[in-house]
């Protein structure tokens, strides 16, 4: 049996169902190349009380786990939801193709969490992501997806690459957005979301550009035409 069991937002957020699950796995195994953790590994071993194995993706790509699940109860740890990364859906349908038993666990996401900020989930529009430019590729198709958004007045969530930090973030962000030809005003930025270090803020860019540490794992939104009630709950923040 393979088991993909989703962490929710900090070390506590397994749920009981994940660690009954658990118990079963002989082998359990920690994907860690989706997000940028808001807690160590010791410390969510200390929740599950069983050794936790690194899988990076060409292990999981590799799909060696759903052979490992042919014969023994292995578990596939997911911060957050188990099922966001497309790799996931990929372990899932060859499992199925080889006749392996597969479980979905789920728990909590940032796609649960940033209702905190007040916006109205059913504002928001299609969810992008923000890789990590290197020196020859420098990709800006996520500010298109915003664009698309903003034109039927939805709000955007831009998830952003595991590694890179705020500064960067901010002035990718920037610069993408002057070619799409997209004016940001106040933009919201929601760090570590459903953990002690959770942190939403709401400032325009310039004052962003003033902040010296932002933990990860965060993420960025940039609202669209606000409801009074969301203005109203954005400006408290």
């Amino acid at each position: 049996m393979l088991y993909i069991i989703g962490l929710g937002l900090n070390a506590k957020g397994i749920s009981l169902q994940g660690m009954d699950a658990l118990k079963k796995c002989k082998k359990i195994y920690l994907e860690n190349y989706t997000v940028d953790f808001p807690y160590s590994e010791g410390e969510l071993r200390e929740v599950i009380g069983k050794k936790i194995l690194p899988a990076d993706r060409d292990f999981v790509e590799s799909l060696k786990i759903v052979d490992m699940a042919k014969k023994l109860d292995i578990a596939l740890l997911v911060y957050g939801s188990p099922l966001t990364a497309t790799t996931h859906i990929s372990l899932i349908e060859e499992a199925k193709e080889v006749g392996i038993k597969c479980k979905i666990i789920y728990s909590s996401s940032v796609f649960d969490a940033i209702a905190e900020t007040g916006l109205q989930i059913y504002k928001f529009g299609k969810i992008t992501s923000m890789p990590a430019w290197k020196k020859n590729y420098t990709p800006d198709s996520f500010m298109e997806i915003v664009k698309q958004n903003l034109s039927i007045d939805a709000h955007s969530l831009i998830l952003v690459d595991i590694g890179l930090e705020f500064h960067e973030a901010l002035k990718e962000l920037e610069i993408a957005a002057k070619k799409h030809k997209i004016v940001l005003n106040k933009i919201i930025l929601c760090q570590c979301l459903g953990t002690r270090y959770s942190k939403i803020f709401y400032n325009n860019l310039e004052d962003f550009k003033k902040f010296t540490s932002v933990k990860k794992p965060y993420c960025i939104i940039i609202p669209s035409k606000l409801h009074f009630v969301e203005k109203e709950i954005l400006e408290d923040f």
